[in-house]
């Protein structure tokens, strides 16, 4: 076993948006947009593998009865991304921006 493994350390990997993300107690997480306001509670119950400690659960492919909440930070816009266009020897040059719209949660509990 290496020695930069710690024993007593809970984490988890969730599913959301399309993506998945290491969470554990106390972070912050910044996914793809949530229905929910500032200060409103949030579960994620497709929870797709639970480490505690030594004992590591991996769902196949979700662990059953497990849930990890959290609360809801702030809504934000992420960065802009430019997409542009060109036909060379065309004329033709089209700029266009989009921003992604973030919630950031942080995780109060994972649970069993």
């Amino acid at each position: 076993m290496a020695l930069w493994l710690e024993l007593d350390f809970m984490y988890a990997v969730i599913e959301t948006g399309g993506k998945q993300y290491r969470v554990e107690p106390g972070a912050q997480v910044e996914v793809e947009k949530l229905p929910a306001e500032a200060g409103a509670e949030v579960t994620f119950d497709q929870v797709l593998m639970l480490v505690d400690g030594d004992d590591i659960t991996v769902g196949a492919p979700r662990v059953e009865n497990a849930k990890v909440t959290g609360s809801v930070v702030k809504q934000k816009k992420d960065n802009k991304v430019l997409i542009y266009k060109m036909r060379r020897r065309k004329g033709y040059r089209l700029t266009k921006g989009h921003r992604q719209r973030k919630t950031i949660v942080e995780i109060k509990e994972i649970a069993k």
